[in-house]
């Protein structure tokens, strides 16, 4: 699958969670409940908190960063339940995408009434 293929599936299975569930719970019950559908109902590779490392000349962090959701190696999901996802988010997802060399990231707030309204794409050197 490529990026946008993966992208659609995770939209898919995301959809699915908040239509049965709704907005307002912790992040962490969105993040279990994503994890299972897409491992389980897709069939996909996913990480769930893989640590980002961090290299800079002769050092190197090994839990500088995590990332919520890793999917098939290729597709980095952020997930949030805020009122308002920060600017500072896209950043920060931009800079996991550079330091892993993947293409896409996606924001998925589900604290959103309409879901799709707390989707965003960050894309690297697509």
């Amino acid at each position: 699958m490529n990026e946008n293929e993966i992208a659609k599936t995770v939209l898919d299975a995301a959809f699915m969670v908040h239509r049965n569930l709704g907005p307002g719970l912790l992040e962490s019950v969105y993040e279990k409940i994503l994890y299972s559908e897409l491992t389980d109902e897709y069939r996909l590779a996913v990480v769930c908190q893989q640590r980002i490392p961090l290299k800079w000349k002769k050092l190197k962090l090994d839990v500088a960063f995590r990332a919520d959701l890793v999917v098939e190696n290729k597709v980095i999901i952020e997930l949030k339940s805020v009122e308002e996802v920060h600017p500072i988010v896209s950043k920060q997802l931009l800079t996991y995408l550079k330091l892993t060399d993947c293409k896409l990231g996606l924001i998925i707030n589900f604290n959103s009434s309409l879901l799709k309204d707390g989707v965003k794409r960050v894309v690297n050197n697509l």
